[in-house]
């Protein structure tokens, strides 16, 4: 757990089964996601680059910066911009995010 200025991280290793699946393609299959919990966030489940089909995406030149996870890249589908992000160089206190990436809408079952 991370908490800085009342503002809480916590990263968990999860046992659910996420899937993200856009008209009819799988993009992400996991059963290895990463929790993430923040203030003021909805939870984000974060997957192994191994359980994505990076190969169906296409880098984009988005960068944001957030003060405690670093700075994000993101990857987009031809139809949906900036769709996928992750933390290439997280901060020390989430270095477990490295090697991960969040979709936007995953469909999450136990």
């Amino acid at each position: 757990m991370t908490t800085r200025h009342g503002h809480e991280i916590t990263i968990e290793r999860g046992t659910e089964h996420v899937r993200v699946v856009r008209d009819g393609t799988v993009l992400a299959d996991s059963t290895r996601p990463l929790v993430l919990r923040e203030t003021g966030c909805p939870v984000r489940y974060y997957l192994p680059a191994e359980d994505v089909r990076t190969d169906l995406l296409t880098a984009s030149d988005t960068t944001t910066y957030c003060p405690f996870k670093g700075t994000a890249s993101y990857w987009s589908l031809p139809d949906a911009a900036d769709l996928v992000w992750a933390y290439p160089e997280p901060k020390e206190e989430v270095a477990e995010l490295k090697g991960h990436l969040c979709f936007y809408d995953a469909e999450v079952s136990a």
